[in-house]
């Protein structure tokens, strides 16, 4: 069997099938993309290019690396990096300074095995005569080619990765912008059903598990199986990609995290979603504090315990070392480590947030929190304010913090007009993943769901014009829930109660609407614990516990705003226009909604104001635009139902040994 760059072929026919599955009932809110509907590889192929006529001639075109030789692209790689090689009969002599020497022997120890392990760490304080700053590191010509793999590919930059990717990795394009268009294979989106993580003492106690919860439990025996299986494939590549980069911008609770991949797509995609160290920092970096071995395309084996197909996404917190196996989508290494950072941060008294952040010309913050469609990245990009970040955040005693050092936007139906930052982002340097070009112009057409409709761009968060550089501010001011409601029955703005925003918090409420999802034919509620439920470690009332805490200490006011329908549901009423939601949360940003006069809904206990300037007043109140009252009664109700159903998940659920959730929050949600 042998791998490629999009997928594994058997030695039965030269075109492997994709394996899809259907999906089935979910655990907990998915907002990722169906399974790609290519059923071969070259299928899939042929539907990233779009035919067109030339126009220019193609003969005589050659490629980038036509002239070269293998050895002598090895030899020219080996200079960029300013390393100098010696030979003899008997062995290589690898000659650089201590830190160089000493950053291959790093590279080294994850992937070679024991025996050559050995062998470097035995040499590695031989100096070279007369000059302590350099250091000779002696090598067998027969495991040199493996050294000089891992040289080659841990030093690399966008331009080497770009290089690396379109020789090497089938589907994979320079854009007309510049961006580099990968495919991510059979996956297009994450597989949150094949994540397990490995259940032991700690875990046992320590995460939330059972009905609602994503986590899938997998023992300590099975993960090293699959560990085993990545690292022996890995190491039979030619070549590896190792990345060294951190988590979270707050120095103090900064995470260092190496990435182990097989895909130079794979290390373009994290050097630009995670902290990219300084030349310093890079030289200090020393032992990470967590490992992702990404060997995703090569598959599990199905009949190992606990498998339930070739893909499988293995957390070990007790080793802080995670594995991808069979899948190929780069969002699975970023939504791994958000995991683990819901893990590591609670532990510090660190709130770990799935929401946007934005920082006002006076200080203030705002924190934006949405399921897909509710506006998130809309509202939490303003050009008057600074954008903190687009997705996720820590909360502790020193502000608010940007966990990443990038961007993942959708793509589809991306315009300059809608999007301007984001579209202007796409540039070189960006990862563009599964989108549509045509063949020629390579100019990407952001509406073509040939591939999959969870077409992304990944991109340093350098390229958004008014990025706060470092990725930090003071304590928040504003915690803006966001709900997409079809139902058509939620106020357009309604202040929270500190237990109504720890009710609604954990709720994590929107509506799916028909086109959304195939089957869909009215409004269908959608609940994610914490608004993001598929990432989260621990019980949801957790999370909620710490966000009260420090909304009380700094004097955080919550908000819960509808982007959704008003004057009957999806299909009868009408979206709330923008430039009102827009009107709304720049008076929740001036602070003015705070002195406004307010009336309290039936049901919900929801507070409104009676007025917003720029507002029309009749629409504050959702019962007032609707022609049909009883209807309005009727599905107010339907709606309130829904919600005491999805919390009946929650309400006895214990914290700590005694602690049931309080008769407060519970107060806080529908009552009739």
């Amino acid at each position: 069997m042998a791998a490629n760059g999009t997928g594994v072929s058997t030695p039965r026919s030269p075109l492997a099938r994709i394996q899809t599955q259907k999906k089935g009932n979910e655990m907990c809110h998915d907002d990722s993309g169906k399974t790609v509907t290519a059923q071969t590889i070259n299928e899939l192929h042929s539907l990233q290019k779009k035919r067109s006529a030339p126009t220019t001639p193609l003969d005589g075109v050659q490629g980038a690396f036509a002239s070269l030789t293998e050895g002598e692209r090895q030899r020219q790689q080996l200079q960029s990096i300013r390393y100098t090689c010696t030979c003899n009969t008997e062995t290589h002599v690898i000659v650089g300074s201590r830190d160089e020497c000493l950053k291959l022997f790093q590279a080294a120890s994850y992937l070679l095995p024991c025996a050559i392990f050995g062998l470097l760490t035995r040499n590695m304080s031989k100096f070279v005569k007369g000059d302590p700053e350099r250091t000779i590191l002696p090598v067998p010509n027969i495991i040199l080619s493996k050294i000089i793999k891992l040289l080659l590919l841990f030093f690399c930059v966008d331009a080497e990765l770009y290089e690396q990717a379109i020789k090497y990795e089938k589907g994979s394009f320079i854009t007309s912008t510049g961006a580099l268009a990968t495919l991510s294979g059979a996956k297009t989106g994450r597989s949150p059903r094949d994540k397990r993580v490995v259940i032991d003492d700690t875990t046992q106690d320590e995460l939330w598990w059972g009905k609602g919860s994503p986590n899938i439990e997998i023992n300590e025996h099975t993960f090293m199986v699959n560990r085993e299986r990545a690292v022996d494939y890995l190491n039979s590549l030619d070549k590896v990609f190792v990345n060294d980069q951190f988590l979270n911008w707050d120095p103090q609770n900064r995470i260092k995290v190496r990435i182990v991949s097989a895909r130079a797509y794979h290390s373009l995609f994290m050097h630009n979603m995670c902290i990219r160290p300084t030349l310093e920092e890079l030289k200090n970096f020393g032992t990470p504090d967590f490992t992702i071995y990404n060997a995703g395309q090569f598959p599990c084996n199905r009949y190992t315990h606990y498998m339930t197909s070739s893909t499988s996404i293995d957390l070990n917190l007790a080793r802080r070392e995670m594995v991808i196996l069979g899948t190929q989508y780069a969002g699975e290494m970023k939504k791994g480590l958000f995991s683990v950072m819901h893990y590591l941060m609670p532990k510090r008294q660190i709130l770990s947030l799935h929401s946007g952040c934005n920082m006002g010309k006076d200080g203030d913050v705002a924190l934006f929190f949405g399921l897909s469609g509710t506006g998130k990245t809309t509202l939490s990009t303003d050009h008057n304010r600074y954008l903190i970040g687009d997705d996720e955040h820590c909360w502790s005693d020193n502000g608010v913090s940007n966990i990443e050092g990038g961007c993942y936007a959708k793509c589809i139906d991306l315009s300059g007009e809608k999007e301007p930052d984001i579209w202007n982002a796409i540039k070189f340097g960006t990862v563009l993943e599964n989108v549509v070009f045509d063949e020629h112009k390579r100019q990407v057409d952001y509406g073509d769901k040939s591939v999959t409709e969870n077409t992304r761009a990944a991109y340093p968060i350098e390229y958004i014009p008014n990025a706060k550089i470092p990725c930090v501010g003071p304590h928040p001011k504003n915690v803006i829930l966001l709900a997409c409601d079809a139902f058509g029955v939620l106020p357009p703005v309604s202040k929270l109660s500190l237990a109504q925003t720890m009710y609604h918090f954990i709720s994590g409420y929107t509506a799916l609407v028909a086109g959304t999802e195939d089957g869909i034919k009215e409004p269908t509620a959608t609940f994610s614990a914490c608004f993001g439920a598929a990432f989260i470690m621990l019980h949801p009332t957790k999370y909620a516990a710490l966000l009260a805490e420090k909304m009380q200490k700094h004097g955080a006011t919550g908000w819960l705003v509808n982007t959704g329908w008003s004057g009957g549901t999806y299909g009868s009423g009408k979206r709330i226009k923008l430039p009102y939601t827009r009107k709304i949360i720049d008076a929740i940003h001036s602070g003015s909604l705070l002195n406004a006069t307010y009336e309290k809904t039936e049901v919900f206990g929801l507070e409104i104001p009676t007025e917003i300037e720029g507002v029309p007043s009749e629409i504050l109140h959702p019962e007032n635009t609707w022609t049909d009252k009883q209807a309005y009664k009727d599905t107010l109700l339907k709606l309130g139902g829904l919600f005491k159903k999805n919390f009946e998940t929650f309400t006895n659920y214990k914290i700590g040994k005694d602690n049931k959730l309080t008769e407060e929050i519970l107060a806080a949600g529908p009552n009739f």
